[in-house]
C-alpha cells in the first residue's frame, strides 16, 4: 500500500496534467504569434523576438516541471517532489513579480513608444531599415505613416496607396507635390500597432497570473505529499476534552449532594 493518500495522489496527477496542457498552450500561442507577426512583417523587431523566445522557454519549462511532479507522485519519491516544490516556490515568486511589473508598466507603454517612434520622423529621412519595416507594416495593416501620412512629407510611398476594393471611408485623397493627388489609407499605423502591443501585454498578464496561481496550488499539494512521505505512520491527531470540562460532577460534589443519614 502506498504511503500517499490515493485521493491526494489523483488530485496531484490531475493538477500536473492541467499544468502540462497549459505549458503546451503557451508553446502553441508562441507559434501562432510567430506566424502572425511574420505575416505582418515584424521580423525585424527585437522585442518581438525576445518575447517569443520567452514564451517558448516558459512553455517548455512548465511541461518539464509538470512531468517531474507527476513522476514523483507516481513513484512516491521525495526527491522529485522536493524539486517540484522548489520550482513552484521560485516560479510563483518570478511570475508574480513579472505580473505586477507588467501591470504597472502597461499604462506607460503608449507615451514611451510614441516618444521612441517620433525620433524617426520625418520618415523619408529615416534609416533605410526603418523605412522598409514601416512600408511592410503599411502594406499589411492598410495604414499610412506612423501618426499621419504627413510623416512622409511629399514622398508618400506606394505602400500607402489605397486599392480600389477598399471603401471610401478607409481611404482619403491628399494633395501630392504640385497639383497632384494620391488616394491613400486614411488610418495611421501607430494606433494599430499599439492595439496589438497592448493585446500582447494583456495576454502576458493572463499567462503570468495563471501560472502564479497554479504554482501556489502546486506548492500546497506537493507540501502535503512530502509531509505524508516523511511521516507515513503518524496517527491522526484527535482533540479530546480535558477532564476539567467533563460533564459528570466531581466526586466531592456527589458526596456533598448525597442525602444525609440521621445520626442517633
Amino acid at each position: 500500500m502506498g504511503e500517499i493518500n490515493t485521493c491526494l495522489k489523483r488530485t496531484f496527477t490531475i493538477f500536473n496534467i492541467i499544468f502540462a496542457v497549459f505549458g503546451g498552450l503557451i508553446i502553441l500561442l508562441a507559434v501562432l504569434a510567430h506566424v502572425l507577426t511574420s505575416i505582418h512583417g515584424a521580423d525585424n523587431l527585437e522585442n518581438r523576438t525576445l518575447s517569443l523566445i520567452m514564451l517558448y522557454v516558459v512553455g517548455a519549462i512548465t511541461m518539464v516541471i509538470a512531468g517531474l511532479g507527476a513522476y514523483g507522485a507516481h513513484k512516491e519519491k521525495k526527491g522529485p517532489l522536493i524539486a517540484f516544490l522548489v520550482c513552484m516556490v521560485i516560479g510563483s515568486l518570478i511570475m508574480l513579480r513579472i505580473g505586477f511589473l507588467t501591470a504597472f508598466a502597461r499604462p506607460r507603454m503608449e507615451p514611451v513608444l510614441k516618444e521612441a517612434f517620433s525620433k524617426y520622423l520625418p520618415l523619408d529621412q529615416a534609416p533605410e531599415d526603418v523605412q522598409e519595416m514601416t512600408q511592410a507594416i503599411q502594406s499589411e495593416m492598410q495604414c499610412c505613416g506612423l501618426f499621419s501620412y504627413t510623416d512622409w512629407r511629399d514622398n508618400i510611398p506606394d505602400s500607402c496607396l489605397c486599392h480600389t476594393e477598399f471603401e471610401e471611408s478607409e481611404c482619403v485623397r491628399v494633395l501630392y507635390k504640385v497639383l497632384m493627388t494620391k488616394k491613400i489609407y486614411a488610418k495611421p499605423c501607430f494606433p494599430i500597432l499599439m492595439h496589438y502591443i497592448l493585446l500582447i501585454a494583456d495576454i502576458m498578464l493572463a499567462v503570468v497570473f495563471t501560472l502564479g496561481t497554479l504554482a501556489l496550488l502546486g506548492m500546497g499539494l506537493s507540501s502535503l505529499m512530502i509531509h505524508q512521505l516523511r511521516y507515513p505512520n503518524r496517527a491522526p491527531v484527535l482533540l479530546t476534552v480535558p477532564a476539567i470540562f467533563s460533564p459528570h460532577p466531581p466526586k466531592y460534589q456527589e458526596l456533598q449532594n448525597s442525602p444525609m443519614h440521621p445520626v442517633y
